[in-house]
C-alpha cells in the first residue's frame, strides 16, 4: 500500500510540472501524437462543462476538438450571452443543430441535414447528463435549436469509466456516429480510413490509463 501511494505521489509530481496545452493532459500522457484529423464541411462546436474541463485524464472533448480542424470548443455553463456562440447562431448562412436526444429531435440515421447554400453547424454538449440539462436550462439560445439524435447498437469502449446506461457513448464516440451517418446520408464525404482512425487517440488514452492503474497496483520497487 505504501509503495502504491509513493508511486502515485511521484507520478503526480511529474505531471504537475509539465502539461501539454493542446490536449490539456500531462506531458507524460500527451495524446497529440495519436490525433488523426478528419476534414469536414460541417462545423462542430463543443460546449464543455467546467467539470469536464478539469477531467484532464479521461475527458474526450479536447480529443474530439483536436481531431476536427473545423471545430471550436468553449467552456462554460450559460452561453446565452456568449458573443461568438450568438454570432454563429445569428449567421443566416448557417443551419444550426443541437446534438441532444428529445421527443422532437431529428433522427439522422435516415435524415439529411444539409441544405443548399447553408453551412451546417452542430453544437455538442460535453458533460454528464445532469450537468448537460443544467447547461441547456441556462443557455436558452442553445436549447431553442432543432435537436438531432441517432440510434445505434454500439457499446462504449470507455473501459476505464462506467457509463450511466448501456447505450451511452463518450463525446468522441458520439461524434464518430454523427460523422459516419452524415457520410452515409451524403452530408459529408469522408475517407473510410479517416473514420476508422478517428478513435485512435481515445483508444491510446484508455491503454495508457489501464497501464497506469496496473503499475499502481504492482509498483516496480
Amino acid at each position: 500500500m505504501q509503495g502504491c501511494l509513493r508511486f502515485m505521489i511521484e507520478r503526480l509530481q511529474v505531471e504537475r510540472r509539465e502539461k501539454c496545452y493542446k490536449c490539456y493532459r500531462p506531458k507524460s500522457s500527451c495524446m497529440c501524437q495519436h490525433i488523426r484529423h478528419v476534414e469536414t464541411k460541417t462545423k462542430f462546436v463543443i460546449l464543455m462543462h467546467p467539470k469536464e474541463y478539469r477531467k484532464i485524464k479521461n475527458g474526450t472533448g479536447h480529443l474530439t476538438h483536436l481531431s476536427l480542424p473545423n471545430s471550436e470548443l468553449y467552456v462554460g455553463i450559460d452561453f446565452s450571452l456568449d458573443g461568438r456562440i450568438n454570432e454563429l447562431l445569428q449567421d443566416t448562412k448557417n443551419l444550426c443543430y443541437l446534438l441532444f436526444p428529445s421527443k422532437d429531435s431529428i433522427e439522422i440515421n435516415s435524415h439529411q441535414l444539409s441544405l443548399e447554400g447553408k453551412n451546417v453547424v452542430i453544437f455538442i454538449i460535453d458533460s454528464t447528463w445532469a450537468c448537460a440539462k443544467k447547461m441547456l436550462r441556462e443557455s436558452t439560445n442553445i436549447s431553442s435549436l432543432q435537436s438531432i439524435s441517432f440510434t445505434h447498437t454500439k457499446t462504449s469502449e470507455f473501459a476505464i469509466k462506467e457509463q450511466p446506461a448501456e447505450y451511452c457513448l463518450s463525446t468522441i464516440e458520439s461524434t464518430l456516429c454523427v460523422l459516419e451517418l452524415m457520410d452515409k446520408n451524403g452530408d459529408e464525404r469522408i475517407e473510410k480510413s479517416s473514420l476508422e482512425e478517428f478513435l485512435h487517440p481515445f483508444k491510446k488514452m484508455i491503454e495508457f490509463q489501464i497501464e497506469y492503474m496496473q503499475e499502481c497496483r504492482n509498483p516496480r520497487f
